[in-house]
């Protein structure tokens, strides 16, 4: 014969489950405003940039007076798209945040401050880690969507080449949908957290 759980226990799981589903539902409804509203279009620009080649501020390449000049700000290419993708990803990271704290407050729910901060470590690494590009397109090459990724592209001006990136194509696609199921990571993890602290 099995042991039945204890009523306090069982009352337990199912606030961390709603918390986790209230969570999780919550990053999903703010995704889109967090991840295209909040955005500077200078990041959404330039946070896939990669190379050693020096680029002045705002990702046009440096000329040599320019490296030479102190009045010019320069850095390498790999430098500025990893600033402005981890820009992004803290504006994005604190619009969550905000929004599923007020959530949870107004509902009646109690998280303690080590299950956001772990939630939200989730979201700023692996949103990072996406918006530079590189990782999700290898990810995406590694299961067989390099075909995808080359023939879904968008052609945004006559006579101009095909952009890889951006709204209607595969990369942003796959960008978008790995966001969203990273957030059901982020809002399990902020889940646990929560109960494991609260015990």
């Amino acid at each position: 014969m099995t042991s039945q759980p204890r009523s306090g226990a069982t009352n337990h799981a199912l606030s961390s489950a709603a918390l986790g589903a209230l969570l999780s539902t919550t990053f999903e409804a703010v995704h889109g405003f967090a991840d295209q509203w909040c955005q500077l279009s200078r990041d959404a620009e330039l946070k896939g940039l990669q190379g050693t080649s020096r680029v002045r501020l705002d990702g046009t390449p440096a000329s040599e007076s320019d490296i030479a000049d102190s009045r010019v700000r320069t850095v390498t290419g790999s430098t500025l798209g990893r600033l402005c993708a981890v820009r992004h990803s803290l504006t994005y990271s604190a619009v969550q945040l905000g929004a599923a704290v007020a959530v949870t407050r107004t509902l009646g729910f109690r998280v303690p401050a080590r299950a956001w901060l772990a939630g939200t470590a989730v979201t700023l690494a692996t949103h990072t880690l996406i918006d530079r590009r590189r990782p999700l397109i290898a990810a995406a090459e590694a299961l067989g969507k390099g075909g995808y990724l080359e023939r879904a592209t968008v052609v945004r001006s006559a006579g101009k080449t095909p952009d890889p990136a951006g709204p209607g194509t595969a990369l942003f696609e796959l960008d978008q949908s790995a966001h969203r199921a990273l957030g059901v990571l982020a809002a399990v993890v902020t889940a646990v957290v929560a109960r494991r602290t609260g015990r």
